[in-house]
C-alpha cells in the first residue's frame, strides 16, 4: 500500500484505535481494524527454523518445522551464499505456516564465551555477523517474510537480563556493539529491529531515543519499526516517544490507555503518533501483501540443506598425522562412543527451540556408510543424566584397546547452556573428559566429535589424535557428521569465535557479569580476538582457524597502489592454490592494522574475506576491494567515524593467527576528518594538524624559550620532538600559566580565530 493511502487510513482513525495498534492482539500477533481494512501479521521465534506456537497448547508446543544448524554453526561456515539459501527456505516454511514475521538473525557480539545464548549468535567480530546476517536477512525477506534482527544492543549475556545495565564507552559502542546492526540495516533494511531487555548507560534499550531514533532511524535511516523483546518495556510512554513503534505481548490494554492519556495531556505528540503509526502499518501491510495462500515447502529438501549446512559448517580443529578421513584402506575396526552418538545434541533451549521434522542419528548415520567395510562397535561411555558412571568408561576403554580408531562423541548437555542462564566454566561434563582422557591411554586414534553451542576448553587435546567441532548442527546433523568423518563431505569450516586455554583468558573475565545491576565493559573494543592479538595471549584456536583434508598455498598479495586517500578504493589481490589430493574450500582472510602498534588500537581487524572451492592443484586469484572507511575507526570525542593517517598493514591468511603475507598501505587524511581545534586541545592535537602546526609556531617558539631550548643549532625536528614530549597533553589556553607570561591569552586567541 502506498504512503498516501496509509495517511488516509491513520487519519480515520481514532485516538484508541492508534494506541492499540502500538501493542500486540495476544502473544504472537499485531492488531488489526477490521472497518478500516488494516490486518493482522502473525510472528514466530526464529531463527534456526519457525516456531510457530499454537497458544492453546502451550509455549512449549510448536509445530513441526525444519530446524536449521544454530547460528554459532553457520557463523563458521564464513559462507554469504549458504546463510541466503538458509534465509529463504526458512522464509517458504514461514509463508506456508501461515507466519509473516520471523524474530531472528540475532546479532550480538560474543562477549564472553559464558553467555549462555551465544549458539543464537554468529560471532565474536561484526564484520562476519553483519555479512552472514545481511545475506539471511536477503533470503528471507525475498520471500515475503519479515526477518527481526536483534537484541538491539549490547545484549550479551544472560544473568539479569532483563535489567542488567551495560556500562560501555561510545567508541566501544559503535565499534563492536552496534556495528553489525549498522551494517545489516544499511544492506539488508530488516522488517524489524527488536529492542533488547538491558539498560545501556542507565538506560531501557526500548526507551533510549539516542538508540531507536537519533541512530536507528535518523542516522541509519531504518525503514522498518522497532519491536520490544517480549516482556521488556519499562514505560510505554517514554518508550514510544523514544521511537519504539510496537510493545509485544499484549498487555490488556494497560499500555494502551496509557497513550491515550499521554496524547491527551501533551506528554506524546499527535503527530509523532501518528508517524510511528504510519512506519508500522508500512511493515504490516508489505508483510500482509506478499503472503502466499498456497505456499509449498518440499521438507525433504530441507533437510538435506541443514545436512549440506552442518558439514560446512564443521571446524576440524585438529588432525594429527591425516587421522581423518576414516578410510578402509586405514581402518577396519571402528569404535564409536557416547550417548550422544545415539542421542545427538543438535540445537540450543528456549525461544529458538525447534519442533523438528525429523533427527538424524548419527550413530545410524555412520553404520549407513561404514556398510560392510568396516567393523563398527559402539559403547555408551557416559550417561545422560551427567553422573559419572566407571563401568561406563571401562567398558568403552576395554572395546578401544582393540579398534583401529575410536570416535567420541562429547559435548555440553542442555542444561549447561540456555537462554535464561549463564554458563559459570567452559568445562565440558567432568565425565565426558574423564572418559576422553581415558580413552587416549589406550588407543593413538582417538578422535573427538564435539556437540556444543560456543567455546569449550578441552584438557585432553594433546592426547587425542583429531577434534571436530559440530556446534549444535540442526535436525540433520548426524549425517552431516558421517559425512565429514569418512570423507564424503571436506571440512571447510573456520571459528567465527576465540577459544580460550581457560576462562581467566577470557577478555571480560574481570567484569563478568557484574554487580549491583551493572556491569562495566573494561575491556573496551578489545573482545575476542582483538584481545587474545593485543595482550599476547595464544588461545587454545584462533579465530578463523580451521583445518581441511587438502592444504593451500598463498602467493602474489599484490595492491593496485600503496597510497590511499578518501576518494580511492584499494585493490588488494591474491593467489590461492589447492595443492593437496581432494577438493576442499579455503576461507582467505584480510586483516587491517598499523604498522606500528598503537596504544588504542587492535593489531589485526578482519576487513574482508572471500570463501572459494579448488580442485586439486587449480589456482584462483582472490580479489578484495577496501573502501577509504574501511581504515576507520570511531571517534568519541568528534562523534564521527575517521580515519588516522599513516602506514597500516594488510595481513592475509588463513586464520588470525595463521598470516601467510603482509603488505604496508599508506593513508592520508583528509581535511573533514581533522579534529576541529579549539583552545581546549592539546599541544598535540594542534601538531597533528597541517594548518594547526603553522599557527601554533609562535607558542612553540615562546615554549622552547622557558624550556631552555635557545641553541639554534638543535634541528626543527628535535625542538618539535621536546615540546611533545614534555607538554603534548596540556590544552595550549593552560600555557599562559607555563610560560612565565612569554605566552599570553591573546596569542592563544588569535591563534584560535585563525584556524577557524
Amino acid at each position: 500500500m502506498k504512503k498516501q493511502e496509509i495517511i488516509q487510513l491513520v487519519n480515520k482513525m481514532s485516538l484508541e484505535e492508534k494506541a492499540g495498534l502500538c501493542s500486540g492482539l495476544d502473544f504472537w500477533h499485531t492488531k488489526e481494524i477490521t472497518r478500516l481494512g488494516i490486518p493482522a501479521i502473525r510472528m514466530s521465534d526464529g531463527p534456526h527454523g519457525v516456531r510457530k506456537v499454537s497458544l492453546d497448547k502451550g509455549l512449549d508446543k510448536s509445530q513441526p518445522a525444519t530446524c536449521f544448524p544454530t547460528e554459532a554453526a553457520l557463523g563458521s561456515s564464513w559462507d554469504t551464499e549458504l546463510l541466503t539459501e538458509a534465509g529463504r527456505a526458512i522464509g517458504r516454511e514461514a509463508q506456508a505456516q501461515g507466519v509473516q514475521l520471523v524474530l531472528g538473525p540475532g546479532i550480538n557480539m560474543k562477549r564472553s564465551p559464558l553467555c549462555g545464548r551465544n549458539f543464537e549468535y554468529y560471532s565474536e567480530d561484526p564484520l562476519l555477523t553483519a555479512e552472514l546476517a545481511g545475506a539471511f536477512v536477503k533470503g528471507m525477506q525475498s520471500q515475503g517474510v519479515g526477518a527481526c534482527v536483534k537484541h538491539f544492543a549490547v545484549n550479551n549475556q544472560e544473568t539479569d537480563r532483563m535489567r542488567i545495565d551495560a556500562m560501555v564507552d561510545q567508541r566501544t559502542l559503535r565499534e563492536i556493539y552496534l556495528h553489525a546492526f549498522e551494517r545489516v540495516i544499511r544492506q539488508a533494511q530488516p522488517m524489524t529491529v527488536m529492542a533488547a531487555y538491558n539498560k545501556i548507560n542507565g538506560e531501557y534499550c526500548n526507551q533510549s531515543r539516542s538508540l531507536l531514533y537519533d541512530i536507528l532511524q535518523k542516522e541509519w535511516n531504518f525503514m522498518g519499526f522497532a519491536v520490544s523483546d517480549w516482556g521488556a518495556v519499562d514505560d510505554r510512554v517514554q518508550a514510544l516517544n523514544a521511537g519504539l513503534h510496537l510493545q509485544m505481548p499484549y498487555d490488556g490494554g494497560i499500555s494502551d490507555k496509557k497513550i491515550v492519556q499521554a496524547v491527551k495531556q501533551g506528554n506524546i505528540k499527535q503527530d509523532h503518533l501518528d508517524n510511528m503509526i504510519i512506519s508500522l502499518l508500512h511493515n504490516v501491510f508489505w508483510a500482509h501483501e506478499n503472503k502466499k495462500q498456497s505456499a509449498a515447502v518440499d521438507y525433504n529438501e530441507h533437510h538435506n540443506l541443514v545436512r549440506r549446512a552442518a558439514a560446512e559448517s564443521m571446524v576440524l580443529l585438529k588432525n594429527e598425522r591425516n587421522t581423518l578421513p576414516i578410510e578402509p584402506e586405514k581402518y577396519k575396526k571402528i569404535l564409536v562412543v557416547g550417548a550422544f552418538a545415539e542421542n545427538p545434541r543438535f540445537q540450543g533451549s528456549g525461544s529458538s527451540q525447534i519442533n523438528p521434522t525429523t533427527v538424524d542419528i548419527p550413530y545410524d548415520e555412520i553404520k549407513k556408510i561404514a556398510g560392510d567395510s568396516f567393523n563398527l562397535q559402539y559403547a555408551q561411555g557416559y550417561s545422560l543424566d551427567d553422573k559419572e558412571d566407571e563401568s561406563l568408561v571401562a567398558q568403552a576403554s576395554t572395546l578401544a584397546r582393540d579398534a583401529d580408531i575410536v570416535v567420541v562423541l562429547a559435548g555440553l548437555p542442555d542444561l549447561y547452556e540456555s537462554e535464561g542462564y549463564d554458563r559459570v566454566h567452559l568445562d565440558l561434563p567432568a565425565a565426558h573428559n574423564k572418559l576422553i582422557a581415558g580413552l587416549a591411554k589406550v588407543n593413538s586414534k582417538v578422535v573427538v566429535v564435539l556437540q556444543n553451542g560456543s567455546a569449550v576448553t578441552m584438557p585432553w587435546l594433546d592426547e587425542v589424535a583429531a577434534v571436530l567441532e559440530t556446534w549444535l548442527g540442526g535436525q540433520a546433523v548426524g549425517g552431516a557428521i558421517a559425512d565429514v568423518l569418512f570423507g564424503r563431505v571436506n571440512p571447510c569450516g573456520k571459528l567465527a569465535e576465540s577459544f580460550a586455554r581457560r576462562l581467566e583468558d577470557t577478555p571480560a573475565f574481570l567484569n563478568w557479569p557484574g554487580e549491583d545491576g551493572r556491569v562495566h565493559y573494561g575491556e573496551g573494543i578489545f573482545i575476542g580476538y582483538r584481545y587474545y592479538e593485543k595482550k599476547k595471549i595464544l588461545p587454545l584456536f584462533a579465530f578463523g582457524h580451521g583445518l581441511s583434508y587438502t592444504s593451500f598455498e598463498y602467493s602474489n598479495l599484490k595492491t593496485d597502489k600503496t597510497f590511499i586517500s578518501k576518494n580511492d578504493t584499494l585493490k588488494v589481490t591474491c593467489s590461492i592454490k589447492n595443492t593437496g589430493q581432494r577438493t576442499g574450500k579455503e576461507v582467505v582472510q584480510l586483516y587491517l592494522g598499523f604498522e606500528t602498534p598503537q596504544e588504542q588500537h587492535p593489531l589485526k581487524t578482519l576487513a574482508a574475506f572471500r570463501k572459494i572451492e579448488l580442485q586439486p592443484g587449480e589456482q584462483r586469484d582472490v580479489t578484495f576491494i577496501l573502501a577509504y572507511t574501511d581504515f576507520a575507526y570511531y571517534n568519541a570525542r568528534t562523534s564521527k567515524w575517521m580515519c588516522v593517517p599513516g602506514v597500516y598493514k594488510l595481513s592475509i591468511g588463513s586464520s588470525s593467527r595463521d598470516i601467510r603475507f603482509c603488505q604496508s598501505i599508506e593513508l592520508a587524511a583528509p581535511e573533514s576528518e581533522k579534529i576541529k581545534l579549539s583552545k581546549d586541545s592539546t599541544f598535540k592535537e594542534w601538531l597533528q594538524h597541517p594548518q594547526g602546526k603553522e599557527l601554533i609556531k609562535p607558542l612553540i617558539d615562546a615554549m622552547l624559550y622557558v624550556l631552555g631550548v635557545t641553541d639554534e643549532a638543535d634541528s626543527e625536528q628535535k625542538q618539535l620532538d621536546l615540546v611533545r614530549n614534555l607538554a603534548a597533553d596540556i590544552p595550549i589556553c593552560r600555557m599562559s600559566q607555563f610560560s612565565q607570561g612569554k605566552i599570553t591569552e591573546q596569542m592563544i586567541d588569535d591563534v584560535v580565530k585563525r584556524i577557524k
